[in-house]
């Protein structure tokens, strides 16, 4: 198989978007649960278990990828965005796409539960919740962006979990995340409304109302007015400081600058820039927390 071929077939920018967001939460975990020194951050035990996390995360990503292309392989035949990925253009078969999925969603599972059970055990609902649920709710309403959130928000939640001897879910985890749950709606719906033409070919109702109209605009910005105190909750809870707060705040306003120009104009061109604009507001927003969290 050409490198190409399993880069569309893993969705590769995508699980590498799902790592980097795995990762700083893993830093987060093991400075928190370190003390104030940073000797655990410079152990080698700390950078072994992070190589089985980047190594875990890609392959269970890579695998609930690969599922989700086996179910709609006849549909992304139908988009313009998708029927150059291996399965849909026949380079590649579903049988051997199964086995692919498979192999990488075992292996990826056994190296996270390694760290700790409970991270296998996220990493297994993340696989169901995003290849077996929200795949085909995908085609019947648009909550299956709600649905579809879930799993989009676990990494973050994975990470800490993983960074963990003994792994649990406390405040910390829960606040990475949230922001990354509130994040995706308006992520979900900026994307989804650029490719609704695309997109409704193969059937799929993606944005709130199922169409380009000003309720799914109006649904989209009250999101983005939802991420800002959600955005802010590090520095409510005394988990980073005002560095944190401040850029997460520019960067939450801006982000709602941008949605209040989809709901102005309605336009594509403003969707479009909504879009990029969630790209860089993610890795923006978890890279100061994590700054910050450390420099504590």
């Amino acid at each position: 198989m050409k490198w190409s071929d399993f880069s569309k077939l893993i969705k590769f920018r995508l699980t590498f978007l799902v790592v980097f967001s795995a990762s700083i939460s893993f830093i987060i975990a093991v400075k928190a649960n370190g003390g104030n020194t940073w000797g655990s951050l410079y152990s080698t035990t700390m950078w072994i278990n992070w190589l089985k996390l980047v190594a875990g995360g890609f392959l269970v990503t890579g695998a609930a990828n690969c599922f989700n292309e086996i179910i709609e392989v006849d549909l992304d035949k139908l988009m313009k965005r998708t029927m150059d990925r291996p399965m849909p253009a026949g380079r590649m078969t579903t049988g051997q796409g199964l086995v692919l999925g498979l192999a990488m969603g075992m292996a990826g599972t056994y190296i996270l539960g390694t760290l700790n059970i409970l991270t296998g055990l996220l990493s297994v609902l993340s696989i169901l919740l995003y290849a077996f649920a929200y795949t085909p709710l995908k085609r019947k309403s648009p909550i299956a962006v709600f649905v579809g959130a879930i799993p989009g928000a676990l990494p973050p939640l994975i990470g800490y979990v993983a960074g963990q001897p003994h792994g649990r879910i406390d405040e910390i985890a829960l606040i990475l995340f949230a922001i990354q749950f509130v994040w995706q709606f308006v992520h979900f719906w900026a994307i989804a409304w650029v490719l609704d033409d695309d997109y409704k070919l193969a059937g799929f109702r993606l944005l709130p109302t199922g169409k380009r109209d000003r309720a799914s605009a109006i649904i989209t910005f009250i999101f983005a007015i939802i991420l800002v105190p959600v955005s802010l909750l590090p520095t409510i809870y005394h988990y980073g400081g005002y560095y944190v707060g401040g850029v997460s705040l520019v960067c939450s306003l801006i982000f709602l600058y941008q949605s209040a120009g989809l709901l102005r104009t309605l336009q594509i061109k403003e969707a479009r820039k909504l879009m990029f604009g969630s790209f860089f507001y993610l890795p923006v927003v978890q890279l100061m927390f994590l700054f910050d969290f450390i420099a504590k």
